[in-house]
């Protein structure tokens, strides 16, 4: 089983390319199979989630060629089947994403209910009431979700909560729906954007993406199209606390800075320094960390994809922080994990209360979930001594060549596969 080994106690410095945004990648290429003609996109990362994805597409008939690892062809005119029930795709969020497109398209989809990280409810209601406002029947059955109509009609939808994988869905259905729609109380995230602008560029008529009420005027057609996907801000926000767990200096490049602006906003507040370029953001850690508040939020709040990141940094924080959790109910399962590398953590309910310890120390430690799993490496990158990280699938499915680039940074990292090597690892950096 892979497993990463790490030796502790080295900066992070050096520059880094971030990838393409795995959340607004998945969505995209799903839609891309609401047209017949066919289409292009770039800056793909190569994750397993995107794989995964694409592995189910081609099952159903689409055609999905790779033209290189960080771009894929795709056209959907051959579609045979419109029930996805790929092994795989039970283990993924996005496997949803294909309702919304293969309803707009056909009026007809039937997909297995999603997986991924454990880390509390993703609740699927909102999705099923935009389907429902649209006029589909939507039935859950034996691990499917099946929808149909004879035909999709505009309304006025009120998401009761902003969800990010309901607003997509329910506007790519709507899309090609007749009629206007309206979503009020949508999600604002970059990718929705970038979302509704890869749908635009196929034809459709949507403004109001980014804010928080979407108007959508149905199109009964898209046509191909080019598109490139936005950068990560994820991936880039987790290298930027990176730099400030390891008292490193790391400049991430290829960035939208606006969409990392709450990100930079708490490195500031915690003793970093900020620097921001028209597409780069270098953040410098020299000084003893500042304890500080945090509470995850809907963009252009902080984000949850970032809360073990940041819990992480103020560990090793003086004094006394607390950070709450409000979008996933079991997002501080890997407190346990760092408490074994000696931080001081209590959780209650959905806060963690933080006493800052002078550093980490090297544990054998196992990855609970994406997000958490890669705080847990930028911790034993900055503990003493030696840790291995177990279950790094989970670090797979969304971030690319991640001990790759972090060694380019300075870490003493290793992809390992057995205790050989791991003692072959322990040699080499001693």
């Amino acid at each position: 089983m892979e497993q990463y080994a790490i030796k502790g106690g080295t900066p992070l410095v050096g520059e880094v390319e971030i990838g393409g945004a795995k959340n607004a990648a998945l969505p995209i290429l799903a839609a891309a199979v609401m047209t017949d003609e066919t289409v292009h996109i770039d800056n793909i990362p190569d994750v397993r989630d995107i794989n995964v994805l694409l592995d189910a597409m081609k099952s159903i008939g689409v055609m999905v060629k790779r033209d290189s690892r960080h771009s894929v062809t795709i056209n959907g005119a051959n579609i045979n089947s419109l029930v996805v029930d790929d092994e795989n795709i039970r283990k993924i969020r996005a496997s949803y994403y294909l309702i919304g497109a293969l309803l707009g398209k056909y009026k007809n989809a039937e997909v297995t209910l999603p997986g991924g990280c454990d880390i509390g409810c993703r609740g699927i209601d909102q999705h099923i009431k935009g389907f429902k406002a649209l006029g589909a029947e939507v039935n859950l059955d034996h691990g499917m979700i099946r929808t149909h109509c004879e035909k999709l009609t505009g309304n006025h939808i009120y998401m009761d909560l902003v969800s990010v994988g309901a607003t997509i869905n329910v506007m790519m259905s709507a899309s090609m729906a007749e009629g206007t729609t309206i979503i009020e109380n949508s999600a604002k995230e970059p990718h929705v954007v970038d979302v509704a602008n890869f749908l635009n560029s196929m034809g459709a008529s949507i403004k109001g993406a980014g804010t928080d009420v979407i108007r959508i005027k149905g199109v009964s057609k898209f046509h191909g199209t080019d598109y490139t996907i936005i950068p990560d801000q994820i991936e880039a926000g987790t290298f930027m606390f990176g730099a400030a767990i390891t008292h490193g200096d790391v400049t991430v490049k290829n960035v939208i800075p606006k969409h990392l602006e709450s990100i930079s906003a708490k490195l500031l507040e915690i003793g970093c320094e900020v620097m921001e370029e028209d597409d780069c953001v270098r953040v410098v850690a020299s000084k003893k960390l500042k304890h500080t508040h945090v509470k995850t939020l809907p963009y252009p709040g902080f984000p949850t994809d970032m809360q073990p990141q940041i819990t992480v940094a103020l560990g090793l924080a003086e004094g006394t922080s607390i950070v709450t959790e409000s979008i996933f109910e079991n997002r501080f399962k890997y407190v346990e994990e760092l408490i074994r590398m000696g931080a001081s953590i209590k959780v209650e309910s959905s806060t963690a209360i933080i006493d800052g310890t002078k550093g980490y120390t090297g544990a054998d430690i196992s990855a609970p979930d994406l997000r958490a799993g890669a705080a847990l490496v930028l911790a034993a990158i900055s503990a003493e001594g030696f840790s291995t990280i177990d279950e790094i699938k989970y670090i797979q499915r969304g971030y690319e060549d991640f001990h790759i680039k972090l060694k380019k940074l300075g870490a003493d990292i290793e992809l390992v596969e057995s205790e050989k090597d791991i003692s072959k690892f322990k040699i080499k950096v001693v």
